[in-house]
């Protein structure tokens, strides 16, 4: 599960009015090693911007078939006249698959969907060569396990370009509430409730041509996905934009 990627649109205007890119991610992190592809779309108009990205990942889980994760986020953004500000409305929603080498069978989990809504504030230098967004907003979850759909999302998004251009640092963090059961020995005996997640994914690139870029993702994490506790799990990473 990704990527609540990169969802900093302003950001993406230092490639262009139109930006669209693919990603390839190898998690390195421990008992992880598999691969994450992300396509990620951005586009402004007259009324504010449209944002949207797909992760696949691949080999995790013990799934080999077929992605282990199929994840989708879109959101959209209308203005609020000529001031920073503008209204957020946002739905993800995917699914999980993991396969059980005990009992030799496969298991589907969905990603519960998650309709947002709230104020964003965003600021970028007048070169766009580094900038900030900041969010706030209402999370409806659908089948929580406490059956409370009404949460909330706090998300700050960042970029930075620099060595004339050859260097971009950008990510994002989030944390939220939702109730939710993690485990510190996969579901075996430890079963664990809690009710915050925090996700963070900095990443660092070397542009090597306007279009193709590699560089590193870190993922860290607490009380993400199943996992209980912090995790920090480093990628390898490419880029192509289109």
């Amino acid at each position: 599960m990704k990527k609540l990627v990169l969802a900093f649109v302003a950001g993406l205007f230092a490639f262009g009015a139109f930006s669209q890119n693919i990603q390839l991610h190898y998690d390195m992190g421990k008992n992880r090693n598999y691969l994450t592809s992300t396509v990620e779309m951005f586009r402004p108009d007259k009324t504010g911007n449209t944002f949207f990205f797909i992760d696949f990942d691949y080999g995790g889980n013990d799934v080999n078939y077929a992605p282990s994760l199929s994840y989708f986020e879109i959101a959209r953004s209308f203005k609020l006249g000529k001031s920073p500000f503008s209204w957020q409305i946002e739905y993800n929603g995917g699914l999980f698959q993991s396969y059980n080498k005990t009992a030799k069978s496969f298991a589907s989990q969905p990603i519960s969907n998650a309709w947002l809504t709230g104020v964003d504030y965003s600021w970028n230098a007048p070169d766009f060569s580094r900038g900030i967004s900041l969010k706030a907003l209402y999370k409806n979850i659908a089948n929580t396990p406490d059956n409370s759909p009404n949460n909330f999302q706090l998300t700050a998004v960042w970029y930075l370009n620099f060595a004339k251009g050859k260097m971009r640092f950008n990510g994002f963090a989030d944390f939220w509430k939702e109730t939710h059961t993690v485990s510190n020995d996969g579901f075996q005996r430890n079963f664990q409730s809690k009710k915050y997640i925090f996700l963070a994914e900095p990443q660092l690139w070397y542009n090597f041509t306007p279009k193709f870029a590699a560089g590193s993702e870190i993922e860290i994490s607490n009380n993400f996905a199943g996992n209980a506790g912090f995790m920090i799990n480093p990628c390898a990473s490419l880029k192509y934009t289109f």
